[in-house]
Protein backbone atom coordinates (compact mmCIF):
# COMPACT_ATOMS: atom_id res chain seq x y z
CA UNK A 1 0.00 0.00 0.00
CA UNK A 2 1.53 3.25 -1.13
CA UNK A 3 0.49 6.42 0.70
CA UNK A 4 -1.01 9.14 -1.43
CA UNK A 5 0.71 12.46 -0.76
CA UNK A 6 -1.34 15.58 -1.20
CA UNK A 7 0.36 18.98 -0.92
CA UNK A 8 -0.11 20.33 2.61
CA UNK A 9 -2.07 17.23 3.70
CA UNK A 10 -1.45 14.10 5.68
CA UNK A 11 -0.48 11.06 3.65
CA UNK A 12 -3.45 8.69 3.29
CA UNK A 13 -2.72 5.06 2.45
CA UNK A 14 -4.63 3.81 -0.59
CA UNK A 15 -7.11 1.04 0.10
CA UNK A 16 -6.36 -2.38 -1.36
CA UNK A 17 -8.77 -3.65 -3.98
CA UNK A 18 -9.88 -7.15 -4.79
CA UNK A 19 -7.53 -6.93 -7.79
CA UNK A 20 -4.65 -6.22 -5.39
CA UNK A 21 -5.64 -9.31 -3.39
CA UNK A 22 -5.81 -11.39 -6.58
CA UNK A 23 -2.44 -10.10 -7.75
CA UNK A 24 -0.75 -10.91 -4.43
CA UNK A 25 -2.60 -14.14 -3.58
CA UNK A 26 -0.66 -17.40 -3.43
CA UNK A 27 -0.61 -19.06 -6.85
CA UNK A 28 -2.89 -21.93 -5.79
CA UNK A 29 -5.53 -19.46 -4.49
CA UNK A 30 -5.45 -17.41 -7.69
CA UNK A 31 -5.72 -20.58 -9.77
CA UNK A 32 -8.70 -21.79 -7.71
CA UNK A 33 -10.53 -18.49 -8.24
CA UNK A 34 -9.80 -18.63 -11.97
CA UNK A 35 -10.85 -22.28 -12.27
CA UNK A 36 -14.26 -21.25 -10.90
CA UNK A 37 -14.50 -18.81 -13.82
CA UNK A 38 -13.54 -21.24 -16.58
CA UNK A 39 -12.55 -24.86 -16.08
CA UNK A 40 -9.58 -24.73 -18.44
CA UNK A 41 -6.16 -25.35 -16.90
CA UNK A 42 -4.49 -23.66 -19.88
CA UNK A 43 -6.60 -20.49 -19.49
CA UNK A 44 -6.08 -20.52 -15.71
CA UNK A 45 -2.32 -20.96 -15.96
CA UNK A 46 -1.97 -18.22 -18.51
CA UNK A 47 -3.87 -15.68 -16.39
CA UNK A 48 -2.25 -16.72 -13.12
CA UNK A 49 1.27 -16.64 -14.52
CA UNK A 50 0.96 -13.10 -15.89
CA UNK A 51 0.10 -11.50 -12.55
CA UNK A 52 0.25 -8.76 -11.40
CA UNK A 53 -2.23 -6.91 -13.56
CA UNK A 54 -2.12 -3.10 -13.40
CA UNK A 55 -5.91 -2.78 -13.60
CA UNK A 56 -9.08 -4.79 -14.14
CA UNK A 57 -9.28 -3.88 -17.84
CA UNK A 58 -5.83 -5.45 -18.36
CA UNK A 59 -6.93 -8.63 -16.59
CA UNK A 60 -10.13 -8.80 -18.66
CA UNK A 61 -8.18 -8.26 -21.89
CA UNK A 62 -5.81 -11.06 -20.89
CA UNK A 63 -8.84 -13.25 -20.13
CA UNK A 64 -10.25 -12.64 -23.60
CA UNK A 65 -6.91 -13.27 -25.28
CA UNK A 66 -6.36 -16.51 -23.38
CA UNK A 67 -9.90 -17.68 -24.19
CA UNK A 68 -9.43 -16.98 -27.90
CA UNK A 69 -6.28 -19.13 -27.86
CA UNK A 70 -7.92 -22.25 -26.41
CA UNK A 71 -7.55 -25.36 -28.53
CA UNK A 72 -10.50 -27.65 -29.32
CA UNK A 73 -9.27 -29.98 -26.56
CA UNK A 74 -9.12 -27.06 -24.09
CA UNK A 75 -12.66 -26.06 -25.04
CA UNK A 76 -13.89 -29.64 -24.62
CA UNK A 77 -12.33 -29.76 -21.15
CA UNK A 78 -13.96 -26.46 -20.17
CA UNK A 79 -17.32 -27.54 -21.60
CA UNK A 80 -17.25 -30.77 -19.61
CA UNK A 81 -17.58 -28.72 -16.41
CA UNK A 82 -20.43 -26.50 -17.66
CA UNK A 83 -24.13 -26.98 -16.97
CA UNK A 84 -27.28 -25.33 -18.20
CA UNK A 85 -27.60 -21.70 -17.12
CA UNK A 86 -29.37 -21.14 -13.82
CA UNK A 87 -32.79 -19.66 -14.47
CA UNK A 88 -34.72 -17.45 -12.06
CA UNK A 89 -36.74 -19.17 -9.35
CA UNK A 90 -40.44 -19.52 -10.00
CA UNK A 91 -40.12 -20.78 -13.57
CA UNK A 92 -42.94 -23.24 -14.02
CA UNK A 93 -42.40 -26.99 -14.57
CA UNK A 94 -43.40 -27.08 -18.26
CA UNK A 95 -40.65 -24.58 -19.04
CA UNK A 96 -38.08 -26.79 -17.31
CA UNK A 97 -39.38 -29.78 -19.28
CA UNK A 98 -39.01 -27.85 -22.56
CA UNK A 99 -35.54 -26.67 -21.59
CA UNK A 100 -34.41 -30.16 -20.56
CA UNK A 101 -35.72 -31.64 -23.83
CA UNK A 102 -33.98 -28.97 -25.91
CA UNK A 103 -30.75 -29.48 -23.97
CA UNK A 104 -30.92 -33.26 -24.43
CA UNK A 105 -31.28 -32.75 -28.20
CA UNK A 106 -28.38 -30.28 -28.14
CA UNK A 107 -26.10 -32.63 -26.15
CA UNK A 108 -26.98 -35.53 -28.47
CA UNK A 109 -26.03 -33.47 -31.52
CA UNK A 110 -22.95 -31.63 -30.24
CA UNK A 111 -21.68 -33.85 -27.41
CA UNK A 112 -21.56 -31.20 -24.68
CA UNK A 113 -23.81 -29.03 -22.54
CA UNK A 114 -25.37 -25.95 -24.08
CA UNK A 115 -23.65 -22.82 -22.77
CA UNK A 116 -24.82 -19.25 -23.03
CA UNK A 117 -23.94 -16.06 -21.19
CA UNK A 118 -26.95 -14.29 -19.66
CA UNK A 119 -25.05 -11.43 -18.00
CA UNK A 120 -26.76 -8.54 -19.78
CA UNK A 121 -30.24 -10.03 -19.69
CA UNK A 122 -33.12 -9.23 -17.35
CA UNK A 123 -34.02 -12.31 -15.27
CA UNK A 124 -37.59 -12.27 -16.58
CA UNK A 125 -36.27 -12.67 -20.14
CA UNK A 126 -33.84 -15.52 -19.41
CA UNK A 127 -36.09 -18.52 -20.07
CA UNK A 128 -37.40 -17.29 -23.43
CA UNK A 129 -33.91 -16.23 -24.47
CA UNK A 130 -32.33 -19.57 -23.54
CA UNK A 131 -35.09 -21.62 -25.20
CA UNK A 132 -34.91 -19.53 -28.37
CA UNK A 133 -31.11 -19.70 -28.46
CA UNK A 134 -30.86 -23.44 -27.87
CA UNK A 135 -33.48 -24.19 -30.51
CA UNK A 136 -31.89 -21.90 -33.08
CA UNK A 137 -28.38 -23.19 -32.36
CA UNK A 138 -29.57 -26.77 -32.89
CA UNK A 139 -29.73 -25.85 -36.59
CA UNK A 140 -25.98 -25.03 -36.66
CA UNK A 141 -23.43 -27.36 -38.11
CA UNK A 142 -20.82 -28.58 -35.58
CA UNK A 143 -18.06 -26.23 -36.80
CA UNK A 144 -20.27 -23.12 -36.59
CA UNK A 145 -21.55 -24.21 -33.18
CA UNK A 146 -17.98 -24.75 -31.93
CA UNK A 147 -17.19 -21.11 -32.77
CA UNK A 148 -20.35 -19.84 -31.02
CA UNK A 149 -19.73 -22.08 -28.01
CA UNK A 150 -16.16 -20.82 -27.66
CA UNK A 151 -17.43 -17.22 -27.72
CA UNK A 152 -20.07 -17.98 -25.08
CA UNK A 153 -17.42 -19.64 -22.87
CA UNK A 154 -15.22 -16.55 -23.25
CA UNK A 155 -18.14 -14.31 -22.24
CA UNK A 156 -19.01 -16.59 -19.29
CA UNK A 157 -15.42 -16.60 -18.05
CA UNK A 158 -15.17 -12.82 -18.32
CA UNK A 159 -18.46 -12.28 -16.47
CA UNK A 160 -17.49 -14.72 -13.72
CA UNK A 161 -14.11 -13.06 -13.38
CA UNK A 162 -15.73 -9.63 -13.04
CA UNK A 163 -18.15 -10.94 -10.39
CA UNK A 164 -15.27 -12.59 -8.50
CA UNK A 165 -13.36 -9.30 -8.49
CA UNK A 166 -16.33 -7.04 -7.85
CA UNK A 167 -16.70 -7.76 -4.13
CA UNK A 168 -18.62 -5.43 -1.88
CA UNK A 169 -17.80 -1.83 -2.62
CA UNK A 170 -14.28 -2.32 -3.94
CA UNK A 171 -12.58 -0.47 -6.77
CA UNK A 172 -12.66 -3.34 -9.27
CA UNK A 173 -15.64 -1.85 -11.06
CA UNK A 174 -16.35 1.58 -12.36
CA UNK A 175 -18.26 4.05 -10.16
CA UNK A 176 -21.48 3.48 -12.12
CA UNK A 177 -21.41 -0.24 -11.29
CA UNK A 178 -20.60 -1.40 -14.79
CA UNK A 179 -17.71 -3.75 -15.07
CA UNK A 180 -14.67 -2.28 -16.79
CA UNK A 181 -14.34 -3.58 -20.31
CA UNK A 182 -17.94 -4.79 -20.30
CA UNK A 183 -19.99 -2.72 -22.70
CA UNK A 184 -23.60 -2.65 -21.59
CA UNK A 185 -24.82 -3.95 -24.91
CA UNK A 186 -27.62 -6.42 -25.25
CA UNK A 187 -26.99 -10.13 -25.70
CA UNK A 188 -25.80 -11.31 -29.11
CA UNK A 189 -28.27 -13.10 -31.36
Amino acid sequence: MTPTHLPGRVAIPSLPTVLDAFNSAPAHDARALLMDCLHSPRWVERLASHRPYPDVDSLLAASDEAAYDLTPADLAEALAAETLPVLPEGIYGAAHTALNAANAAYEAKFGHAFVICLDDLAPAEALDYVLHAIRSRLANDPDDERVLTAEELRRLAKGRLVRALRGAGNCATSPNGAAPGNKQAGPPH
